[in-house]
């Protein structure tokens, strides 16, 4: 065997080849430039008196596009918050 001959004694360790890459996909960017205008809508319900806004009567509201946003607990009244886009 040669002096300048360096075969190793135990075989060299496999380098992992560089996989190709696959192409990414963004979704594209959304620019909304008009401001929101908001419609505010309050119903009131007296807890002793009257009941408070059936299933139904909710429904309707959604129907026209208002969309229940909040409710207010008070002493004596509940109050219901609705918003819509303005038409």
């Amino acid at each position: 065997m040669d002096v300048n001959e360096v075969v190793p004694k135990h075989p060299l360790p496999q380098i992992p080849q560089p996989q190709p890459q696959q192409l990414r996909v963004q979704p594209s960017t959304v620019y909304v430039y008009e401001r929101q205008q908001w419609q505010y809508r309050v119903v009131t319900s007296n807890a002793a008196e009257e009941p408070t806004p059936s299933e139904s009567d909710l429904n309707a509201l959604g129907q026209d596009g208002w969309e229940l946003v909040g409710i207010v607990q008070l002493p004596a009244k509940t109050q219901f918050v609705f918003k819509r886009a303005t038409l």
